[in-house]
């Protein structure tokens, strides 16, 4: 199992559950080492069994599964959390981001993209659905006045890259990162990382290829 990427299943319905299941161990790469259906367990079995990926369902009863994702990122800082939801809305899809989730992906799409979705965030990619993936009518007004080395920048960003990283891969300092994080800010009229996030894979920034 060492080398096999475990995975925590959390959806409130059984029988979706016996589908992910069934649906991911079909994959020889994959081991389902845990299953809870609400999220006050979920952040209890994440604690416990500290799986590679947590595969969260958005909506569960009681502690909602960005709540869910937020408590456990708390406690595991290198969690690696894949929301599943039925609704494709921007708001929920910045919320999951910010509350430190590595994927958003629709439940339409589940049986051709999760078990490859699972293999990429645990590569340490960040996944989003591609019907999300919807260009911005603003595309190419503001994010043409980004330079190639904000633009650079922004791609480690959306990676989900701290400053200190982006820096050591580019030879800056990280004082200088933040500076061109803040400028890219200010240029795109945005002042939250997820929001940066969403807005750079909409508008064709960054490749999640």
């Amino acid at each position: 199992m060492a080398d096999k990427i475990t995975v925590l299943l959390v959806d409130d319905h059984a029988l979706v559950r016996k589908g992910f299941r069934r649906m991911l161990e079909d994959d020889a790469a994959i081991s389902v080492v845990g299953e809870s259906s609400d999220g006050e367990d979920a952040v209890r079995l994440a604690v416990q069994l500290k799986p590679k990926v947590i595969v969260m369902d958005c909506a569960l009863p009681g502690l909602s599964g960005i709540d869910a994702t937020r408590r456990i990122r708390a406690k595991i800082p290198d969690a690696i959390v894949l929301m599943l939801s039925m609704h494709s809305e921007d708001t929920l899809v910045r919320q999951a981001l910010e509350a430190g989730a590595r994927g958003y992906i629709l439940k339409s799409a589940l049986e051709l993209d999760l078990v490859n979705a699972i293999k990429r965030v645990a590569e340490g990619h960040l996944v989003v659905d591609p019907q999300l993936i919807k260009p911005s009518a603003l595309k190419g007004e503001r994010d043409s006045a980004l330079t190639p080395r904000e633009l650079e920048i922004l791609r480690h960003i959306v990676a989900g890259k701290s400053n200190k990283e982006i820096a050591a891969e580019l030879g800056l300092s990280a004082n200088t990162v933040g500076v061109h994080r803040a400028n890219i800010m200010d240029t795109l009229g945005i002042h939250k990382t997820a929001e940066l996030v969403v807005y750079a894979i909409r508008n064709g920034l960054v490749s999640l290829t």
